[in-house]
């Protein structure tokens, strides 16, 4: 038996793997890396109703052989608040270092008497994700679906907002995402609405304010409901969202910051 065919054909399906391997995008990325804490205020019109985290985990992870960024968000309401709803909801994203695409992403909600897990792992070579999910009192759901290029969760769509050149927008241009929430795949448009100062609780900070297009719901007052705004440094961290529900307003105050990647400017009053 000739055994060059058989080691050529091992040979290929080696190099295919490597080749596999680098067929993702790659995003340069100068603003974050390990070990960010970020905590917000939230405050609903005068009250103080609940409060929020976001970290970077100080290791980097390893998902489907790929070296990735572990993101959460915490997001608790307050004693006070918890008389009306107690929230304690879990967001976390598994992002890949290179590509900044979530590899796995998970929900822990809970609101109320709501509860809801939810695990998603990406496989961006063959465009589809993999959704496991249990809420209270029913069975687990598992569902495959397929999914565009580049797709982003809820957490991963933020930090890759972070690493545009807004310097290169002017006011009105668009950044248009793919992304993937509640077994979906929908679309993100954010406006680039230009820079200016906003006040937070750490002090007067240069913005970058941007507008994501809203879907109808029923929570917020139009398409243009929410307004997001980013240090304008090289940090781009979200320091301050505001947000017109029908219901009220919703403020999201950055108060607190440690290890980032640059140093933040205050602006001068």
């Amino acid at each position: 038996m000739n055994k060059i065919p058989l080691v050529m054909a091992l040979l290929l399906l080696v190099l295919s793997g490597f080749v596999m391997s680098d067929t993702l995008r790659h995003v340069p990325n100068e603003s974050f890396s390990t070990g960010e804490v970020l905590k917000y205020k939230v405050h609903y019109g005068p009250i103080t109703a609940a409060e929020a985290v976001i970290d970077t985990s100080p290791t980097i992870q390893y998902i489907n052989g790929r070296p990735c960024y572990k993101a959460t968000v915490y997001g608790k309401t307050t004693n006070s608040f918890d008389f009306f709803i107690r929230i304690r909801d879990t967001w976390q994203s598994y992002i890949d270092t290179a590509a900044i695409l979530p590899q796995r992403s998970f929900r822990n909600i809970e609101e109320g008497n709501y509860r809801k897990k939810e695990t998603v792992d990406f496989n961006h070579h063959t465009k589809t994700a993999s959704v496991e999910m249990k809420k209270r009192n029913k069975d687990k759901h598992t569902g495959t679906h397929k999914i565009p290029d580049n797709v982003q969760d809820i957490v991963s769509g933020f930090y890759f907002l972070r690493t545009q050149n807004y310097d290169k927008l002017r006011v009105g241009d668009k950044i248009s995402v793919k992304g993937f929430f509640d077994e979906e795949v929908f679309d993100m448009v954010v406006t680039y609405k230009g820079r200016e100062t906003v006040s937070t609780k750490v002090g007067n900070i240069k913005a970058i304010k941007l507008v994501p297009k809203m879907p109808n719901n029923k929570l917020f007052q139009g398409e243009d409901a929410i307004s997001v705004y980013l240090s304008d440094d090289n940090n781009k961290i979200p320091v301050l969202i505001q947000a017109n529900m029908f219901v009220g307003s919703v403020k999201v105050d950055l108060y607190e910051y440690k290890n980032l990647k640059h140093k933040i400017y205050l602006a001068k009053n």
